[in-house]
């Protein structure tokens, strides 16, 4: 797993919400997956295969199901990592010239 496959993962909406329904609801079959959603089946399976690549989903086989399950743990390292360093303190941006109070004015 790496922070590319994780942002290309979440870089689609329709695998975000995939992934928010498995927040929702864990353990869910991919028919379940794609109720009422504007896709096909074989699109689902696409968009899970991707988040499964990056270890944002995996999968187990009940019987001729598979029902997927969310990994958040990815998500975590790159949040904790890469976007974790944005979070520390800035300096003040420099002031523009002429933005400047001026007094009395």
């Amino acid at each position: 797993m790496t922070d590319d496959l994780v942002f290309h993962a979440l870089s689609d909406a329709n695998r975000r919400r995939l992934i928010d329904r498995l927040h929702a609801q864990d353990g869910q079959s991919l028919r379940a997956l794609g109720d009422g959603l504007a896709m096909t089946r074989q699109a689902v399976a696409k968009h899970l295969a991707c988040l499964q690549r990056a270890g944002l989903v995996h999968s187990l086989r009940a019987g001729r199901e598979r029902h997927y399950f969310l990994d958040a743990a990815a998500m975590h390292q790159v949040a904790m990592g890469w976007v974790r360093k944005f979070e520390h303190p800035r300096p003040p941006p420099v002031p523009v010239i002429g933005e400047t109070e001026r007094p009395g004015v």
